[in-house]
């Protein structure tokens, strides 16, 4: 006979005084049960967490707990305010039968690498996440609720916390968007959609081809159901006034239909995401030469060089402090680099999307983000749109266009910040942690967008599986200050590094250093692609490729200076008043400076190649 239940919800039905988030929902959950719940943002999984954990009190139906069953609930937000240190604080979510079993907190607070006498007010987002974790896992509970237990974790403690939870004897409830751990830790699926809760017995891998086969149904469904008003309609018409009496029950089925019809809660639109690659820019897109930057003695970007041509994406990773950020500023140009030089492409128009959402700050609204000229009209993308129909495409409500910034969920504040960068014409999109609280749907979407985006990618994520979606190379940086490329995603990069997390990052939690001193994984060797085979080292440039190396720098020089100078005269807004001919003289020598400037830098790009692939 199995076991029975740990907790039952049975008809539950709330709606904060609207209309119903849930309405007659059920759920139980086994001892044991790894379960994942779905749904886009909006869609009210928090909320439903919270119910379960019973924090939440539903305006109807019934939650039944076990006796003696203890709940853990990891927010999304958490509040770790009150409390003097981070020990005072994991002890303090110690259940009565361990009070004072402080060993229990050190433990947890060791492996997760958070000193004892920290303020919790002091820590960064990384480290306030896994002091919440310490918190939810200490009392070693019954049931176990996640919400969005991997946001703002680096890679090491997301690879530590899977563990941590494939070994959690209890049942677990997870909210994520982090595909990779979904499918690792999950054993049966929980979706909820337009206040229904539907269950699939499979774990998260088997989703998104249960969910499109279920759309279908439904749409199919629908489409004959709307078949069927048309024809009872024409029937209605035609023929009700020679049988009224006895047709009587077909004209009240047939309303009965149109108001199932009206009533019906349709499947709300998706995210509309698009990046207009805009000018296009020059082949070379960044080259950066033995960079290195050092903060307060520490080398926090050793030396380094990449080259990055237009059309790459480039992912970076590594663990929080490695210097992602900082590596991701000097290759851009807004940071100077100790040593080493940076070399930008020409025609670049970057756009950048940082991990702290500067672009939030303030007293603004959502409106006054968007348009920020005061008017209702922006332009996107060369188009002009009203300021509330651009937000429909992210999924934003009408009423939503006045409100503050401070009164929208971390998803809509992302969606928010997506549509403002997305807004104008880029070929070079630097991206930040763009993935935290984003639903799935979304990210689905934002990765189609890249996959569409013909300029060029640098992104910084955590996402295992966004990055091997998205990226052509990985940049990884262990924590040493090292940096080193992989051809491929993060799971090509794992692989070629040795198929442990632990090679590629070796300062990960858990897992202590080899011996030897160098902990890092070793650098792979490139691998040369059927065009590229060795040369004999005999082989030289010829007299002409050689000369034409050492005299283009000087005209491309020459051209970036032309270019300048001609741009800066048709910033005079009197010039066409005062010289039509001279300032379309000068317009129509920009373009052509512009294109012979583009077609120098390709021909020294493919010059130096030849070059080196001859030396090497």
């Amino acid at each position: 006979m199995a076991p029975p239940p740990l907790l039952t919800l049975q008809d539950i039905t709330l709606g904060f005084g609207g209309p119903p988030l849930f309405d007659g929902l059920s759920l139980t959950i086994g001892r044991d049960e790894r379960l994942c719940l779905v749904g886009r943002n909006g869609s009210g999984k928090s909320t439903l967490l919270k119910v379960i954990a019973g924090l939440v009190e539903p305006d109807a139906g019934t939650r039944a707990l076990q006796p003696d069953v203890a709940v853990a609930y990891l927010p999304q937000e958490p509040d770790l305010s009150g409390f003097a240190s981070a020990l005072d604080c994991v002890t303090a979510a110690l259940p009565p039968a361990h009070a004072g079993e402080a060993h229990r907190a050190e433990i947890l607070l060791d492996a997760l690498r958070l000193p004892y006498d920290r303020a919790p007010a002091t820590l960064s987002g990384g480290e306030t996440r896994r002091l919440a974790l310490a918190r939810a896992l200490v009392g070693e509970p019954d049931i176990l609720l996640l919400d969005e237990p991997t946001n703002h974790l680096d890679l090491p403690t997301i690879a530590w916390l899977e563990d941590a939870v494939a070994a959690f004897r209890g049942a677990v409830v997870t909210i994520s968007h982090d595909r990779a751990f979904l499918r690792r830790l999950t054993h049966a699926t929980l979706w909820l959609d337009r206040g229904r809760l539907r269950r699939l017995e499979e774990g998260f891998a088997a989703f998104d081809a249960w969910a499109d086969t279920i759309v279908a149904q439904e749409e199919a469904e629908w489409a004959k159901q709307d078949k069927l008003i048309a024809q009872e309609t024409v029937w209605s018409r035609q023929g009700i006034s020679a049988r009224r009496k006895r047709n009587q029950g077909r004209l009240r089925r047939l309303y009965a239909l149109r108001e199932e019809r009206a009533q019906r809660l349709q499947r709300a639109g998706g995210v509309k995401l698009e990046a207009e690659a805009g000018e296009t820019s020059g082949k070379l897109v960044i080259e950066a030469e033995g960079i290195a930057k050092g903060f307060e003695g520490r080398a926090v970007v050793k030396p380094f060089s990449i080259r990055i041509l237009r059309g790459d994406r480039v992912g970076i990773v590594g663990p929080n402090g490695a210097g992602k950020t900082t590596l991701l500023r000097l290759l851009t140009g807004a940071l100077e680099p100790d040593t080493g030089h940076v070399r930008l492409g020409t025609n670049l128009t970057p756009t950048t999307l940082d991990q702290h959402r500067s672009l939030l700050d303030g007293d603004k609204t959502v409106w006054d983000l968007l348009a920020d000229t005061g008017a209702d009209r922006i332009n996107v993308r060369g188009e002009s749109r009203h300021v509330v129909s651009y937000l429909r495409d992210f999924l934003f409500d009408d009423r939503q266009a006045r409100s503050p910034l401070n009164s929208l969920s971390g998803g809509e504040r992302n969606r928010l910040v997506l549509a403002k960068a997305l807004a104008k014409p880029t070929n070079l999109l630097i991206l930040d942690e763009p993935t935290n609280d984003l639903d799935m749907e979304t990210l689905d979407l934002l990765e189609e967008m890249l996959a569409d985006f013909d300029g060029t990618l640098l992104l910084v994520s955590h996402d295992r599986d966004f990055l091997d979606r998205v990226v052509t190379s990985t940049i990884v940086l262990p924590g040493d200050g090292r940096a080193v490329e992989y051809a491929g995603g993060f799971s090509d990069a794992l692989a070629q590094a040795g198929g442990a997390m632990a090679a590629l990052f070796p300062g990960m939690l858990g897992a202590a250093p080899a011996a030897g001193g160098n902990t890092g994984p070793p650098k792979p060797k490139a691998t040369p692609t059927p065009s590229e085979k060795p040369k004999p080292r005999s082989a030289k440039l010829s007299y002409k490729q050689q000369r034409a190396l050492e005299q283009l720098p000087g005209r491309i020089d020459s051209l970036h200076a032309e270019v300048a100078r001609l741009e800066n005269d048709l910033a005079d807004s009197g010039l066409f008043s005062r010289d039509p001919d001279g300032f379309q003289a000068r317009t129509d020598r920009l373009e052509a400076a512009r294109a012979e400037l583009s077609a120098a830098e390709d021909e020294y790009l493919d010059l130096e190649i030849l070059r080196e692939s001859l030396e090497g």
